[in-house]
């Protein structure tokens, strides 16, 4: 199966508002609600579990029920970092051969094409990556903030998301990280990289439109179809 898993375990902090940011409402419905529906429609995908925090449970149930989402048919528990909601939905399936794209909750425009694009390359990789090319010079400072070096922007991309893999390789990359005591990741793909350095990471072309919604400025740019 190729199974849409949408992480939504952020507490929003950086965001300032009393509640997760993915579940304010913009044009009539959650922004959770607009990112199920990128997944819902598309014909690639089989099936969509949602990962979230244990006292949003009860909410993303409502907003499922509401949406008359066929294609929800797992909600799970996330927990305190990142990795452990990419965790529970690895955990959930059991066939190895599955297609898990882990997507950012707040991330509502991902387009169908981009959606496409990482089904299809799963079909030659077993992990694909979205990104984009930077637009600004990137640099890498010291511990008094000096620089120390400046990579040549050519060779540099901004990540976005769906992260695709093969389950028995995202799992296996997991398996012996989680036994490195310096373990430490906010990437799947990184994780896959380091864990499983032989395994080749295709980067499927992002847009800029597919931005993660992090701050209050953010939604300024929010354009809907309603």
């Amino acid at each position: 199966m190729t199974i849409a898993v949408l992480l939504a375990g952020g507490s929003g902090s950086r965001f300032g508002a009393d509640r997760p940011k993915q579940f304010l409402r913009v044009a009539g419905k959650s922004i959770l609600a607009h990112t199920i529906d990128a997944f819902e429609r598309h014909p690639l995908i089989d099936e969509i579990a949602i990962v979230t925090r244990a006292d949003c449970i009860d909410e993303t149930r409502q907003i499922v029920s509401e949406g008359r989402y066929t294609k929800v048919n797992r909600i799970l528990t996330g927990g305190k970092e990142r990795y452990h909601s990419s965790l529970a939905a690895i955990q959930a399936y059991t066939d190895d051969d599955d297609r898990l794209l882990l997507h950012d909750a707040v991330r509502p425009f991902v387009s169908q094409r981009i959606i496409t694009d990482c089904v299809r390359a799963l079909d030659h990789y077993d992990a694909v990556d979205v990104a984009i090319p930077a637009t600004d010079t990137i640099i890498r400072v010291d511990e008094h903030e000096c620089i120390i070096d400046t990579p040549p922007r050519a060779e540099l991309r901004n990540v976005q998301t769906p992260q695709g893999f093969r389950r028995g390789t995202i799992r296996q990359a997991y398996d012996i990280g989680l036994k490195d005591p310096g373990f430490v990741t906010t990437d799947d793909c990184g994780v896959v990289h380091h864990y499983l350095p032989h395994t080749p990471i295709y980067v499927v072309r992002g847009e800029v439109a597919n931005i993660k919604i992090t701050y209050p400025e953010d939604l300024k740019t929010l354009r809907f179809e309603v």
